[in-house]
């Protein structure tokens, strides 16, 4: 009779062998698990070389630094595409077609749907688009820093024109539209009809409670968050504090760049960066937190065990990014987080805050303010700062908005919508990094982190009930391990919308932020 056995992979499977004791054939999810992680270790160093070029390389290499990213990309490409991937994935499908591991059918499931459309790409496309990122972020850094769009102009027209290149090889679905695939690589199964679906009814909410704050002639002092501080000293509180909401050092690191981000480069090494104002301690703070929660979530997904699968990697942008937003906003724009984090704060910041309170600084962080950097807008705003980005990206690859025409209607938008006048370039469109890396399709999924963060938040306090309590004395670790357990480990186990409804009981909706940031409103600036 058969005998059951377990594969390196973990998978069960029946074998047979024979009277000889002749050993069976490898099993090809094992063989392709294998290739996986070969993939992986490649792309481990373009990410590094990636960070490399944001943080410490020579503004003189940045043309060899194109060149090799392009030389790496087209090398992924062809493994991935290529037919000994196909074969692997074929036969992996046929071994496991009636599996009973739930991990390897979610490894099978996305591998497949990874595989069909990259095969829809051409190996020179994939190169150009990934030299057009490494050149333009180098020309963005260079036009940014002049507050010149038309210097950037050539590069986004590149990118809008490269990005419709790519929709229309992956193919626009019925009924669509060109940014339906694009957005399908960050959030998969999400449409731009689908997102003016959530986005259209939380703007018709929020804006009402930006006139409740106009109206209500309260006004809140946030003198306190631009006491002069050292980029050194904010360097120290900001380690300080993300070690103790979970940031493992040990496994990562904090750096400088121009637009802070966070890299996971492969297991034990998650890289973030961040940026330093003299006037301004609270935005590296708020960073700091915000990166922080995206390198947690990197620190949880089991590669260790299974890099290169999809169970070791991240479901979706979407809920990535619901982690650095839960860890920046509901974590550390929370009152319980400021009894404990107001004393380390005055330990390093000296009289930087003398004769301020934890409750002075807690209202002064959730003053809402409209302003015109969407990285350093409050809570309230922000949303509208990705309506706008959204819009804009949908017009351009529509044929819609020509690029010329951004700057203009880009500051005709932060008027009508904050009330803001954009003086320049650089505080106007040319503030984002992600055009420049060839990213369109990317914002929407800022404002599905801040839903799917207050619908998770919700969870957290049914289930942790003494959770603000901790907090008030800096103990985060069982927040953490909630994070770890319901959604790190998960991996690419389920899809968001599945993910959601598994931890929640509920579909993604508004209400659970509306009411988070109604109450804020309320204990700010009163009901």
């Amino acid at each position: 009779m058969p005998t059951v056995a377990k594969s390196k992979s973990g998978a069960s499977k029946a074998r047979k062998t024979s009277s000889k004791g002749t050993p069976p054939p490898p099993d090809p999810f094992d063989l392709l698990c294998a290739e996986l992680r070969a993939i992986a270790v490649l792309e481990s160093v373009q990410r590094t070389l990636s960070w490399d070029q944001e943080t410490l390389m020579p503004a003189g290499g940045s043309a060899l630094r194109a060149d090799q990213l392009q030389a790496l990309s087209g090398m992924l490409h062809e493994r991935r595409t290529s037919r000994k991937f196909g074969d692997l994935l074929r036969a992996s499908e046929e071994a496991h077609a009636s599996s009973d591991d739930e991990l390897v059918r979610a490894d099978l499931r996305e591998l497949r749907r990874d595989y069909d459309k990259a095969r829809t790409l051409p190996k020179a496309l994939v190169q150009e688009i990934t030299r057009t990122q490494s050149l333009g972020i180098e020309a963005w850094k260079h036009a940014r820093q002049g507050s010149n769009f038309k210097a950037f102009l050539p590069w986004l027209q590149k990118t809008v024109d490269l990005s419709l290149e790519k929709a229309r090889c992956y193919g626009v679905p019925k009924g669509g539209e060109p940014y339906d695939p694009l957005l399908d690589d960050f959030e998969p199964g999400m449409t731009a009809a689908q997102t003016r679906e959530v986005f259209t009814p939380l703007r018709a909410r929020l804006v009402p409670l930006i006139d409740r704050v106009r109206r209500s002639g309260a006004r809140v002092d946030d003198a306190w968050l631009r006491a002069p501080t050292t980029p050194g000293a904010q360097r120290e509180f900001c380690r300080r504090v993300c070690e103790r909401v979970g940031f493992d050092f040990t496994r990562g690191r904090f750096d400088d760049s121009t637009h802070p981000f966070c890299e996971g480069i492969g297991p034990g090494d998650t890289r973030l960066t961040n940026r330093h104002r003299e006037d301004g301690w609270s935005e590296a703070l708020m960073t700091a937190l915000h990166e922080s929660g995206h390198g947690v979530y990197e620190q949880g997904l089991p590669k260790d065990k299974h890099f290169g699968r999809p169970i070791a990697e991240s479901i979706s942008l979407g809920i990535h990014e619901s982690q650095s937003r839960m860890v920046e906003n509901f974590v550390g724009r929370s009152r319980p987080f400021w009894q404990w984090a107001f004393p380390v704060a005055r330990e390093v910041f000296g009289d930087a805050l003398r004769g301020a309170t934890p409750d002075a600084v807690w209202r002064a962080m959730n003053a809402v303010t409209p302003g015109l950097i969407r990285v350093e807008s409050d809570e309230v705003t922000y949303n509208l700062h990705i309506m706008l980005r959204f819009d804009l990206e949908c017009a351009m690859l529509n044929g819609d908005l020509r690029c010329r025409d951004v700057p203009g209607v880009w500051n005709e938008r932060m008027k009508r919508d904050l009330g803001v006048e954009v003086p320049d370039d650089r505080r106007g469109c040319l503030q984002d990094i992600h055009w420049s890396m060839g990213i369109l399709g990317y914002f929407p999924t800022y404002t599905f982190g801040n839903l799917y963060a207050a619908q998770f938040w919700e969870q957290i306090g049914r289930d942790i009930k003494d959770r603000d309590a901790l907090m008030s004395k800096g103990e985060f670790a069982p927040i953490l391990e909630w994070l770890r357990k319901k959604i790190h480990r998960t991996g690419k186990r389920w899809r968001a919308a599945e993910l959601c409804r598994r931890i929640t009981r509920k579909p993604l909706g508004a209400d659970p932020l509306m009411r988070h940031l109604e109450a804020k409103v309320d204990a700010v600036y009163g009901g």
